[in-house]
């Protein structure tokens, strides 16, 4: 058993021999680095060594930028937003005042790929460990662009992050798997003329902290807070993560403080519920928002019944005898638990006379309807209809309740603090039109909620009344067209309205005419 002062020379060389290494790579090329900072331990060990490094040289010899990027993915839980906010600013102003080539920098997903344009705008269902889609979009795309802009102008950059081979073995797996023996540096695995450098990946968690919490913030942040953060919430990091693979043994930032308020990808937030027990009430409606968005995600009735590119697909159900009785039941698929219905609660048609089916009982798959049916193939498997995107109902819903909460929370430090950005609402409200939203709900119901509008943007062509629409689909009914049909065809008409060369709209009309909800 090593003495403890032994122990404690030992980090004392880890600390020291990591920052020496910092300097040989920092003044090895001309190469701008890149930090990624998520406001977590990890992230905060490196940024403050690299500091304290560049502290230490001499001021002729910091001739490249370091740049310390966040990322904010618009849904971040409240109170880090602040802390990151705050850290960013006094970085800076520290290493401005210290003569140090740091600049730090917020990456934002863009508007079109945020969170909630995706979810009530293009109705997404909620991420979980099948789809998660969120971190992709959200996360590593934004810091990417930063990165390849940096590449642009400057040939190459080297990317710091504070990931460790001892936080598991399939990290250090991967770590290993993209080294180079006797190198620091590693091959981003996705981005061209891009290096990743791990200067903590020989730490473990007790040599962060003890690295934390023995050497002073050169930036004013308390360091012993952030050990609190953990000690109170018992949770991990959400890493800002720029690479693929790093994506994959990272995990879900649901258990984090550093995560997202939303996150459905894990069945607890423990996030949200951590601040609440430590004494944080005002955002325990974020949290039964967020567990309500986790309760309606497979919802049959909030979801469609085909793609958003109109394709149907279909999910097979397996047949079971219980007493005397017949069930299907769907398998457990993420955190839903597996469905059971008795058997005759469904009628049973042929795949074949699907399309007849649905016509003759003017079903609309679009809507909330769930029709009872099932789908038998030539061999006696049976099938269920697939879910889609949530229902433009169910979208209409879950934003009227999202602002609701945004104008009832009682945030301790901002007075008008945003759930949602008023860019949001917007691009939602563009896609909701050429969706076929064409009474503009939109504005109603940010009207109801605060009774007063936002400077909306008016395009008069091609906006219908509600007299006009009622008169259009009693047109469609009289001559049998499918009204969903005649909207689409309006909006494809409209996007292509004022060009002299319409090319592709000929595609665009083919492509309406072809999805699988018309022609099962």
């Amino acid at each position: 058993m090593r003495v403890i002062s032994n122990l404690f020379e030992e980090q004392e060389t880890l600390f020291r021999n990591t920052k020496e290494e910092i300097k040989n790579v920092y003044l090895s090329d001309d190469r701008p680095w890149v930090i990624g900072y998520s406001g977590g331990k990890d992230s905060t060990a490196v940024v403050q060594l690299v500091f304290e490094a560049l502290s230490e040289l001499d001021r002729n010899l910091l001739t490249k930028k370091v740049y310390v990027i966040a990322s904010d993915t618009l849904v971040e839980t409240p109170l880090i937003v602040q802390s990151i906010n705050t850290t960013l600013r006094r970085i800076e102003k520290k290493a401005i005042e210290l003569g140090l080539p740091f600049e730090t920098h917020k990456v934002k997903p863009l508007i079109e790929q945020s969170f909630w344009v995706n979810i009530i705008g293009r109705g997404y269902p909620l991420p979980n460990q099948q789809f998660r889609w969120c971190t992709d979009r959200m996360k590593i795309d934004p810091s990417n662009r930063f990165i390849m802009d940096k590449v642009n102008s400057f040939g190459e950059v080297i990317m710091l992050l504070g990931v460790r081979e001892k936080e598991s073995k399939t990290r250090a797996n991967v770590i290993k798997s993209h080294s180079t023996d006797g190198k620091v540096l590693m091959k981003h695995s996705t981005l061209p003329n891009a290096y990743v450098y791990a200067p903590i990946k020989n730490f473990d968690v007790d040599d962060v902290w003890n690295y934390l919490l023995n050497n002073e913030s050169p930036w004013g942040d308390d360091n012993y807070e952030l050990y609190r953060l953990y000690s109170d919430s018992n949770s991990g990091e959400c890493p800002l993560i720029v690479d693929k693979t790093i994506k994959e043994t990272a995990g879900s930032c649901g258990n984090s403080r550093f995560g997202c308020w939303v996150c459905t990808v894990v069945e607890e937030d423990k996030a949200l519920s951590g601040f609440i027990q430590s004494g944080h009430d005002w955002m325990k409606p974020l949290l039964a928002f967020r567990n309500w968005l986790a309760n309606i995600r497979d919802d049959r009735t909030m979801r469609m019944k085909y793609r958003n590119n109109g394709q149907i697909y279909l999910l097979k159900v397996n047949q079971l005898e219980d007493k005397g009785k017949q069930w299907i039941f769907l398998p457990k698929k993420g955190n839903r638990e597996p469905q059971r219905i008795p058997l005759d609660k469904f009628t049973i048609i042929k795949r074949n006379e699907l399309n007849d089916y649905i016509k003759r009982h003017n079903i609309d798959l679009s809507t909330s309807e769930d029709p009872k049916i099932l789908i038998e193939d030539e061999d006696g498997n049976l099938y269920r209809l697939g879910l889609g995107p949530f229902t433009l109902e169910a979208r209409k819903e879950i934003l009227e309740r999202l602002l609701k909460l945004q104008k009832s929370i009682k945030h301790p430090y901002e007075d008008n603090y945003e759930l949602i950005q008023v860019e949001e609402l917007k691009e939602i409200r563009r896609i909701w039109f050429y969706s076929g939203d064409f009474e503009d709900s939109l504005p109603k119901i940010y009207r109801k909620v605060y009774g007063h509008d936002l400077d909306w943007e008016t395009d008069e062509h091609l906006l219908f009344d509600e007299e006009d629409l009622t008169q259009l689909e009693m047109t469609c009914k009289e001559y049998d067209l499918d009204f969903r049909l005649m909207k689409k065809l309006l909006i494809i008409e409209k996007q292509y309205s004022g060009y002299k060369l319409r090319r592709g709209i000929m595609d665009k009309l083919s492509s309406a005419l072809i999805q699988d909800y018309l022609y099962l």
